[in-house]
């Protein structure tokens, strides 16, 4: 009868044990529950733009915490539209967000010198724009835009370093920048503006809705991003001509956004966790969209019958001039924008020169490729 007793007084201690263990977030074994953090993109299920950052972000996130830490990765439009992330995040509707600054800069213009700057800026390719972030302060600069400028509960990370992008994709070959006058182009961001004073009809439709508006002739033409995004995206399924390189992208990034407050709530170690995985993926989404433009371009060409066309020089140049003067504009008035542009043409100033001295990229691709075409 003692025994019995015992052993119930014994399996009553182990009950309470556990329901407290389980009401402290405790496994039996003592084990922390995992934090889950819902984190949603503005980019499609379908695009590489997605799949290969935010799913294997959150698999290296959840590998590297043991399990502790879970990020739960959603396409564009899971629980918000693409464009409405940044404002859920910070509402707590989402824990964090995957987008592009240049999406929001009916927020503050200075959003466009985050991702794509139109001329780099300043010659900054994305070696040197990723080097403005981690050695010349542009990710401060990034943190305060969102915490102070825009007064939001943000902390963010560059996570999608983005490579030079095509100018678009076009129903007959670009000659000249007269060409592209009063053509219903898609374009984000604030090289809209740049187009939009360059002549250009200037539509912003969200990536999913690209090829759709294509085939109903919506848009004459479309930019997206690169040669492994663009095929995948199914663009040349409706135009057939390619044009490269872009003027209005050149370099930038795209970022991954946490609500303050919920990442500061979590322990040390796995603050840590995401910011080195955050740079990990950064670097190795580079290197992967090196391969897989090369392959995307030499489909294009060879399976899709696409015509690869070099931009004009003339539109090149007319874009930049024309983005220098807004450029110039905008920083005449908001004392933010002139802050970080000021940054970046410092930083470019220090590396650009010393980086063209240094190189022999194009002499070296000119022996063994010959002289491009």
């Amino acid at each position: 009868m003692k025994t019995h007793r015992r052993f119930q007084a014994i399996a009553l201690l182990v009950v309470v044990g556990l329901l407290v263990a389980y009401g402290l977030g405790l496994s039996p074994a003592g084990a922390q529950r995992p934090t889950v953090l819902k984190v949603q993109a503005s980019f499609p299920a379908a695009s590489l733009i997605y799949t290969s950052v935010l799913p294997v972000f959150a698999e290296r996130v959840e590998k590297a915490s043991g399990g502790r830490l879970k990020i739960e990765p959603m396409p564009a439009g899971t629980i918000v539209p693409a464009f409405e992330v940044v404002d859920a995040t910070n509402r707590g509707v989402l824990d964090g967000a995957y987008t592009c600054t240049y999406y929001y800069i009916g927020k503050h213009k200075a959003a466009a010198l985050f991702t794509d700057v139109p001329g780099g800026p300043f010659g900054l390719d994305t070696y040197d724009y990723m080097s403005w972030h981690y050695q010349g302060g542009g990710l401060q600069l990034l943190n305060e835009f969102y915490q102070q400028v825009l007064k939001m509960d943000i902390v963010a990370y560059p996570i999608f370093p983005t490579t030079p992008q095509a100018l678009g994709w076009f129903k007959k070959p670009i000659k000249s920048a007269r060409d592209m006058k009063g053509l219903k182009f898609r374009v984000p961001g604030i090289a809209a503006d740049v187009y939009k004073a360059m002549g250009v009809s200037v539509v912003t439709l969200a990536g999913g809705e690209l090829l759709p508006a294509g085939e109903r002739g919506v848009l004459d033409a479309t930019e997206w991003y690169t040669p492994g995004e663009d095929i995948r995206m199914g663009f040349h399924q409706v135009w057939k001509f390619y044009h490269y390189p872009g003027p209005h992208e050149m370099a930038g990034a795209c970022d991954l956004l946490l609500k303050k407050s919920v990442f500061e709530k979590l322990p040390a170690d796995l603050q840590e966790i995401v910011k080195s995985v955050t740079l990990e993926t950064a670097f190795r989404t580079l290197m992967e969209f090196n391969r897989k433009d090369a392959e995307g371009l030499r489909d294009l060409k060879d399976k899709h019958g696409v015509t690869l066309v070099r931009t004009p020089v003339d539109l090149m140049t007319e874009h930049f001039k024309a983005w220098d003067k807004i450029a110039a504009a905008e920083a005449g008035k908001d004392a933010f924008f002139k802050k970080v542009l000021d940054s970046q043409k410092n930083y470019a100033a220090l590396v650009v020169p010393a980086r063209r001295f240094m190189s022999s990229y194009e002499m070296t691709a000119a022996h063994y490729y010959g002289e491009m075409k």
